[in-house]
């Protein structure tokens, strides 16, 4: 139990995949959360540490609690919560249904404030540990086919904020990670292959996430951006 323990929502595949696999590389033990317990069972095949699965879904808050309770029974700790999780519908703004706009709003802004709210209050009581939520450049700037999805994003954004500034005399910190489109199966279904060959990788991301989650002397990273090459 003396590992340091991560917990990434969203880990079934992309981005959450590939921070699973690299904080395991460095000997954290791991819980991966997501929807398709199939997916997760994928991934944790190239986890080289301790972990563990659970199936839930972030936007119903009575299975959040139900989960992260679960996790504080089996591990005792939460020494990094990766807010990952995320869903996009990319339209015009009058062809957004309601179905979407739900998924959207639920899963990106109230999915990151429920599993904050589990792990804040232990975090400040022990006055250590690390938020890190993926936000996306769709939290900076408006963008056209993505109205909904950004307004969940800025949503993070002001979440993200006012929790720095409630924590700005606690020794827990928060990360909020910026960045463009990625290579990953989140775009398959919006881009051709041709179009995502310039995109990022989300090993390289992840890379740089988990690069700027080290602890440094007099220094402190509250948010991050990183965008394709134009």
């Amino acid at each position: 139990m003396n590992k340091k323990h991560a917990v990434i929502t969203g880990a079934g595949s992309g981005l959450g995949s590939s921070l699973a696999q690299k904080l395991s590389e460095q000997g954290y033990r791991i819980s991966l959360l997501g929807r398709t317990k199939a997916k997760l069972e994928q991934i944790a095949k190239n986890i080289s540490s301790t972990y563990r699965i659970y199936e839930v879904d972030v936007s119903s808050y009575a299975q959040v609690q139900e989960t992260f309770g679960a996790i504080y029974k089996d591990h005792g700790q939460v020494d990094i919560l990766i807010n990952n999780a995320g869903l996009g519908v990319f339209k015009l703004t009058e062809h957004i249904d309601n179905n979407a706009i739900d998924d959207m709003i639920d899963i990106n802004l109230k999915g990151t404030i429920y599993c904050t709210q589990a792990v804040l209050l232990r975090m400040k009581e022990k006055n250590e540990g690390t938020i890190v939520n993926v936000i996306s450049t769709a939290g900076l700037e408006g963008k056209v086919n993505e109205s909904v999805y950004c307004a969940s994003k800025f949503g993070v954004k002001g979440f993200t904020e006012s929790l720095l500034v409630e924590l700005q005399d606690s020794a827990v910190k928060v990360l909020a990670a910026y960045m463009g489109g990625m290579k990953t199966p989140f775009w398959d279904s919006i881009y051709n292959e041709d179009q995502m060959k310039h995109m990022m990788k989300a090993d390289d991301i992840a890379d740089i996430i988990i690069g700027n989650l080290k602890p440094r002397k007099n220094l402190s990273v509250p948010h991050v951006i990183i965008k394709n090459k134009i």
